[in-house]
């Protein structure tokens, strides 16, 4: 049975929160892509019907200007189908970012993980060696302490 969501916090929120926990935010940004650009297309075919003539062209518009390539061969010429361009345009910069941002937190993480492992396994082996020189040097003083005895007693 699903968790309810915390106080003050949507279903959403605790999902985008538990994916990006567990790594697997790329999955759901490129779904959430995938809505948008369909979204956006079928939305500017509606606004601006002059400037695209099927969803499908509307669709290939939205992801041209999701991916910030913007070829030009489709453009609004209307002023909520600019609206909607600056929109689309500002949310595939942000996608990028986000997207830059995770896969680079990712090969940090990465790497602080095997640094840390390393950093581990050489402690673990001065402890070992500092364990064993000790044993030695107990060994040496109960020698040390047996010749004494035997001087001192004898």
């Amino acid at each position: 049975m699903p968790k309810p969501p915390g106080p003050g916090r949507s279903r959403l929120r605790d999902r985008t929160a538990r994916a990006i926990a567990s790594r697997r935010v790329f999955p759901y940004l490129a779904t959430v892509t995938v809505l948008i650009a369909v979204g956006v297309g079928i939305l500017v075919r509606a606004i601006a019907p002059k400037d695209f003539g099927s969803v499908g062209e509307g669709i290939w518009w939205a992801v041209v200007t999701l991916g910030t390539v913007g070829y030009g061969d489709v453009v609004p010429s209307t002023p909520w189908g600019r609206v909607v361009g600056g929109l689309v345009i500002v949310l595939g910069v942000t996608f990028l970012a986000f997207l830059t941002a995770t896969v680079t937190s990712m090969f940090v993480s990465n790497e602080q993980r095997g640094a840390t492992e390393l950093l581990d396994a050489r402690r673990e082996e001065s402890e070992e060696e500092i364990l064993a020189l000790l044993k030695r040097l107990e060994e040496r003083l109960a020698a040390i302490e047996a010749n004494l005895e035997r001087a001192g007693g004898g």
